[in-house]
């Protein structure tokens, strides 16, 4: 497997691993609880990777899908994804409001919304995969707020998504124990 997605798939292997691991870290009974009015509960963050991540997901595999027959050999380095990007998605200060397509509705369990992720994950890999030395790199779509993004960018921007709201589970982890 080229070096490249073999990188970012590492790295999102990793994200999930811990978003597992800090749900499962939680009392059964907690996850669905929310830590304060407005707030959204373990399972409903969940919920809206679940959402989230179909969303991009879909977008890469149609990108791909449309664009590989066309690819030539990867020949660029990877560029990973942006430091200002890191840096917001990893600030858990400033607080932001999910699109209306990413609100969870509070109607799905923990463990079925992780499903629906992985499901995605497994889906993308395969895509991806079969894609394998091709110069994904010249495969692009544009994000809202951070701009064009690479394949490979964008695989990295799900795991530092997912990585930005283990954080947030640890933090609902803390406020009701």
């Amino acid at each position: 497997m080229h070096p490249h997605i073999e990188q970012v798939f590492a790295r999102l292997d990793r994200s999930r691993a811990a978003l597992r691991a800090a749900v499962e870290a939680m009392p059964a009974t907690a996850r669905a609880t929310r830590p304060a009015p407005g707030r959204w509960s373990a399972a409903e963050v969940v919920e809206h990777l679940s959402m989230v991540e179909r969303i991009f997901g879909e977008r890469i595999v149609n990108a791909l899908q449309a664009r590989v027959p066309e690819l030539a050999a990867e020949t660029v380095e990877h560029t990973s994804l942006p430091d200002p990007i890191e840096a917001r998605m990893a600030d858990r200060v400033n607080k932001r409001n999910a699109p209306d397509t990413a609100r969870p509705t509070g109607t799905l369990a923990w463990n079925d919304a992780l499903a629906i992720v992985e499901q995605g994950h497994a889906r993308l890999r395969s895509v991806v995969s079969g894609a394998d030395g091709l110069a994904l790199s010249q495969v692009t779509l544009d994000h809202a707020f951070f701009g064009t993004l690479t394949v490979y960018q964008w695989i990295e921007l799900m795991a530092a998504h997912e990585a930005r709201h283990t954080e947030q589970i640890m933090e609902i982890a803390v406020a009701l124990a």
